[in-house]
């Protein structure tokens, strides 16, 4: 192969690698119910036009090979409407969290606004409440494994980013673990220069150190304690985060599979989905499918004032 040719092959390569990454991109898009900032507002997210689970169908592996995977965005940066993924309703829509038949806010702690990444999970993963972390010594909180995406584009709530994975936390939350992956977006500016947890503090100072903190005291003006992380807080690497993940996704597959019950007396968990052999298969012809709603999106509607309140915390350990 003469060089020429050679860097023509490798033009072609990237390019095709480039366009693999778009179409994975565009594959998706959002079936929008209600307004945002009320009780009946659900985000579907769909698959080349047919809604999908956003907890079972999504692949979690965008690009296995290049270690590459796929992320919901459940709460843009910079916002505060604690949207998560429905684990109880049938194909999982993204819904806004409500405490005490209220929806539910994050407090601006200062100098934080909002959410100061783009927070959401990874699908087709599962931390196990019926089984404890041998290091962490707790339990897990019952959910898909929250993500953190430090990019510097803001996202949108049922957005599916490819991403790569540069470290973890372990959040200990009401004596839960709560594992916080952070990832960057692939087509993020930085992506290639963040390739493993260390790389975050040379390039993007601060970050993790206000990722502590912003975990550590976002429940504190709603009257709970302050958090705590295992490990003394430290974020640990890539490897250690990628062997993570891949225990949340052997315990999502014993969960989808019917080997770990789905109903207990401590939760009731939709395994319905499109792709995956097992009890939650479902058809598209049945009831429970064509009962979705269709389209309905509306302009948002109005959040009081008190929401873009800041709060003071004093005597925090960082």
């Amino acid at each position: 192969m003469t060089g020429s040719t050679a860097v023509t092959f490798r033009l072609s390569q990237h390019l095709r690698h480039l366009s693999t990454r778009a179409t994975m991109a565009t594959q998706y898009s959002t079936r929008l119910i209600g307004a945002p900032n009320t009780l009946d507002h659900r985000v579907y997210i769909e698959h080349n036009r047919q809604v999908v689970s956003s907890f079972h169908d999504i692949p979690l592996f965008a690009d296995k090979n290049n270690g590459i995977f796929n992320m919901i965005v459940e709460v843009p940066r910079w916002t505060n409407a604690k949207m998560e993924i429905s684990k109880e309703e049938a194909f999982n829509p993204i819904k806004q969290d409500i405490k005490k038949s209220r929806l539910r806010f994050v407090r601006n702690c200062f100098p934080h606004h909002g959410y100061i990444w783009n927070y959401g999970a990874f699908p087709q993963t599962w931390e196990d409440p019926n089984s404890a972390h041998t290091e962490t010594k707790a339990k897990g909180d019952n959910d898909p494994l929250d993500v953190c995406e430090i990019g510097e584009q803001v996202g949108y709530t049922g957005q599916v980013k490819q991403v790569k994975v540069l470290g973890i936390m372990a959040l200990l939350d009401e004596g839960e673990t709560d594992w916080k992956v952070i990832v960057v977006d692939i087509n993020d500016p930085l992506a290639s220069k963040l390739n493993d947890i260390e790389d975050v503090e040379r390039h993007l100072p601060g970050l993790i150190r206000a990722t502590n903190e912003w975990f550590r005291i976002y429940k504190i003006p709603d009257g709970k304690g302050e958090n705590a992380f295992a490990f003394s807080g430290e974020a640990k690497n890539k490897k250690y985060a990628t062997e993570i993940i891949h225990e949340c996704h052997e315990a999502w597959r014993r969960l989808v599979s019917g080997e770990t019950p789905a109903k207990t007396g401590s939760y009731d968990l939709s395994i319905l989905n499109l792709t995956i052999p097992g009890p939650g298969l479902t058809k598209p012809h049945e009831h429970v499918y064509t009962a979705i709603p269709s389209d309905s999106r509306q302009p948002p509607a109005p959040v009081d004032p008190s929401i873009s309140k800041w709060f003071y915390i004093s005597s925090v350990q960082v």
